[in-house]
Parts: C-alpha cells; sequence; structure tokens
C-alpha cells in the first residue's frame, strides 16, 4: 500500500482536546503518530503543536484533510509538509568563507534536508572554490546604482535554481524589501553579534571596546526591518581582558557556523513555527 508521512505545524487559541483531536484524526484515517510536540504560551493563550506521521491510505490527500480538520474544528493555522520534500537551498556570499564552507561540506556530508543548487556573491573571491563543490556561482558587483539591476538577475538566479530558502552565508548587503517581496522563499541570515545587542557594523569591535565577557552569534529569518526578523537560533561564547579583536574574530566565526548551521537544519526538517516576530523551535 502506499504511504507517506507528514508534518504538520500548528498555532491557534488554546482550547481542551486539541491533542487528543489530532492524534485521534490521524489514528482514525489509518496513520500512526511518529513524533508530536507543542507548547501552551500561557500569557496569550495560544496553543503551539508540532506532528509527525505516517500516513498509508491515500496520501495525496492527506494534507489537505488534515488541513480542513485543523482549521474547521479547532480553529488553528496550519501548514502541512511532505517529510520527503527537500527544498533547494541558494547561498548569498560576499567574501568571508567560513560559513560557506560549512554548509557546503554539510550539504556534501547529507546532513542538511534540502540540496544547495547555487551561489550568489557581489565578490568574484569565491568563485573558483563554489567551482571545487560544483556549485553554479553568480557573481552580480552591486553598489548603490545599479542594485535594482543587480537584485534582478539574483531574484531570475534563485528562481532558476527553483530555490526553496535562501541563506545569506555573511551576505554583507542589505536586502531591499522589493526583492524580500519578490523572492518568494523564506530568507536565513546570521549576524554576527548577539542581537540585539551590538547591530551594524563591526560588531566585534564594539564588543572590544564595551570590554564584554561574553560574544555571541545570531541567525534570523530576514525581514524588510534590518535585524529584526524573528530570531531562530543564538549561542554565546565567554572571552575576557586577554581577548583582543582578531581573537573575538575568531571565536565569532566558530559561533556563526555553528548558530548558521542549526538555524538551516532546523528551517529544513520544519522545526520552527513563526508567530508575532518570535519563533518556536521543536528541537
Amino acid at each position: 500500500m502506499e504511504s507517506a508521512s507528514f508534518v504538520a505545524l500548528l498555532h491557534g487559541p488554546d482550547k481542551k482536546g486539541i491533542v487528543a483531536r489530532v492524534a485521534g484524526w490521524i489514528h482514525d484515517n489509518g496513520g500512526n503518530v511518529l513524533h508530536a510536540d507543542q507548547h501552551l504560551d500561557r500569557e496569550a493563550n495560544v496553543f503551539f503543536q508540532r506532528v509527525e506521521w505516517d500516513h498509508p491510505e491515500d496520501p495525496a490527500g492527506a494534507a489537505e484533510a488534515f488541513v480542513a480538520m485543523a482549521t474547521a474544528d479547532l480553529g488553528m493555522t496550519v501548514r502541512v509538509v511532505p517529510s520527503g520534500v527537500r527544498p533547494g537551498i541558494v547561498l548569498m556570499v560576499s567574501k568571508a568563507d567560513h560559513c560557506f564552507h560549512d554548509l557546503a561540506l554539510r550539504g556534501k556530508a547529507g546532513e542538511l534536508h534540502g540540496e544547495i543548487r547555487g551561489v550568489v556573491s557581489n565578490h568574484a573571491d569565491l568563485a573558483d572554490v563554489a567551482g571545487n563543490y560544483n556549485l553554479p556561482f553568480l557573481h552580480v558587483p552591486v553598489d548603490k546604482e545599479n542594485k535594482r539591476e543587480a537584485e534582478s538577475r539574483q531574484l531570475a538566479f534563485c528562481r532558476e535554481h527553483d530555490a526553496g530558502l535562501l541563506v545569506l552565508a555573511r551576505y554583507m548587503q542589505v536586502l531591499s524589501s522589493e526583492f524580500l517581496g519578490a523572492i518568494e522563499c523564506p530568507v536565513i541570515n546570521i549576524h554576527h553579534s548577539f542581537l540585539p545587542s551590538f547591530a551594524g557594523a563591526k560588531p566585534y569591535h564594539q564588543a572590544y571596546q564595551r570590554g564584554v565577557k561574553i560574544i555571541g552569534a545570531t541567525a534570523h529569518y530576514v525581514t524588510p526591518e534590518l535585524d529584526q526578523g524573528p530570531i531562530i537560533a543564538q549561542d554565546v561564547a565567554r572571552v575576557s581582558h586577554r581577548n583582543d579583536v582578531p581573537g573575538l574574530v575568531a571565536k565569532g566565526k566558530d559561533l556563526e557556523k555553528i548558530v548558521l548551521a542549526t538555524a538551516v537544519r532546523w528551517h529544513l526538517e520544519n522545526r520552527i513555527l513563526v508567530y508575532q516576530n518570535k519563533t518556536v523551535v521543536f528541537d
């Protein structure tokens, strides 16, 4: 018998019996729950759930039927994705290569539930490296005068390679609201500081001047408001007066790699539910 597995992400007003209704629907329709997790925001009275299940009977119509049940019976906002879907990924980079190499190697090793299909850069520095990974590379210089044309070429490249996720792996340009409105897929950025602290240019220099005792990195979804999108993952490392700026940068690079890779993995595995510019992450 043909079968498929699905992941559903639900959120909406809390009420009694949601978990039982979801599990009961899956059972009554011949399915089997593989994993389920939930969270209740008691202050807002909002219920969140991630459930994954096998559906052996009529899998083609399972997603639509589940959405109909969750919206009509439970009043939930719901998204259902087949577990086997592996979105295409496009990386955007500038000159820094540490996040690029990390993601490319993870992709080669099969660690990502998606396929890296191309690289876009405003510099040509990583063209040969991308070639070594057998990744198509688009070099588009960007300045104030050609930004609209450059973004048009970038969009065309993303569409050509069927990007389901765009990752800014240290792409040091601000994407316009027009670009974000047209890309039609989520965009994840790695910010080389612990947002909201030290936003903007040279965060490690800012941190050094303030004599901080920890530094951090933040991965977030990109919105038109600079560095204000929903935060997905963060991490920190302890530092001291003995660490100079190069030392902070070295520690920061390690943080950036792991935080960005974690955020990308969670997104590709459908573990993130965005709600009111925040995220619930079912890790």
